[in-house]
Order: structure tokens, then C-alpha cells, then sequence
């Protein structure tokens, strides 16, 4: 999976934005969680996540 690019996210609104970044933040919850059990998982996931949330929230600061 490719990391997303700006472009695809900046016709979210505000309300999307914030839905988004919560969504994601859950996900990276889930995988910290899985990587503390042992589960398998894919470890570039970390990486891709924190970049979409660090991208939403550029677009969120540079929208207000």
C-alpha cells in the first residue's frame, strides 16, 4: 500500500478530517495492541498510519 498522497485528502471537510484522524488513531491503538500479543501484523503500518494522521492534520491546521 502506497502512502496517500495530500491531493486525495483535500476536499474533506473539517468534521471528516476530525472523524478520520480518530479512526486512524484507533486503528494504530489496535495494531499496538496486536504487536503487544504476538499477533502477526504488518509492521509498515505503523509508519503509513502516522503519516495520514500527521498529513490530516496539516490540512486541518492550514484549513482553519
Amino acid at each position: 500500500m502506497a502512502l496517500s498522497k495530500m491531493a486525495d485528502l483535500k476536499d474533506l471537510s473539517v468534521g471528516e478530517i476530525d472523524a478520520k484522524v480518530q479512526e486512524l488513531k484507533k486503528e494504530l491503538f489496535d495494531l499496538r495492541f496486536q504487536k503487544a500479543t504476538k499477533e502477526t501484523i504488518q509492521p509498515h503500518r505503523f509508519k503509513h498510519i502516522r503519516h495520514e494522521i500527521a498529513q490530516l492534520l496539516t490540512l486541518k491546521q492550514q484549513q482553519s
